[in-house]
């Protein structure tokens, strides 16, 4: 039940439906850990059989809540050991994810709460995700995603996925980051009133305030 593969796929179905209703496949679950779906197959079974998710063949995966609660459990860590490296060590926000994976298995409960006080308690990490807090609870506003937003629309960057370093890290070159005030223009965007031109795939990384 300790095992950080575990917690590697019940992060990764949780987080899946974070910002959009759909549930996450085995092919989606497959390529998103860059693994075999044999490999799905088999440790969607184990999860199963400890209560962690639930599955039909073929269907989506689903927490239970159980799993949900030790999900939310790993994530805290992980977006608050972000956010410390970020803040302390000034880390970029496209550097951070990979020593997140690591440190987020070894750090003992009374460091992690440690970094939390000393952070002053943040609610978001450094790509606006939320940091459930440490009764499991997440807050979090309305939100829609820049390509599905209708032209005219202005809202803050809420977040910016961290799935595409590159991309990430252009985006941050061009100052479009969390707290920014972005507007859907009919060519292109505004960036806090200033026309940008955002790089390809942005619409579909880039999560503004309804």
């Amino acid at each position: 039940m300790g095992s950080p593969a575990f917690d590697d796929y019940l992060k990764t179905v949780y987080a899946h439906t974070e910002w959009q209703d759909a549930p996450i496949t085995p092919s989606q679950l497959a390529a998103a850990l860059g693994v075999a779906p044999s490999s799905v197959t088999e440790m969607v079974k184990k999860l199963a059989a400890a209560g962690l998710v639930s599955h039909q063949p073929y269907g989506a995966v689903r927490l239970t809540d159980a799993g949900e609660g030790r999900a939310l459990r790993m994530l805290r860590r992980h977006r608050l050991i972000e956010t410390w490296l970020v803040r302390e060590f000034g880390y970029a926000w496209h550097e951070v994810h990979d020593e997140a994976e690591v440190l987020e298995h070894t750090i003992s409960d009374r460091l992690l709460e440690g970094i939390d006080e000393r952070l002053g308690r943040p609610r978001f990490d450094p790509h606006g995700d939320a940091i459930p807090d440490a009764d499991g609870r997440v807050h979090r506003e309305p939100f829609v995603l820049l390509a599905d937003a209708a032209p005219g629309h202005t809202g803050r960057v809420l977040r910016v996925s961290d799935r595409d370093a590159e991309l990430l890290q252009a985006l941050e070159e061009l100052g479009v980051g969390v707290g920014r005030m972005l507007t859907v223009a009919a060519e292109g965007a505004l960036l806090d009133g200033a026309p940008v031109t955002l790089p390809d795939g942005a619409p579909d990384v880039v999560w503004l305030s309804a």
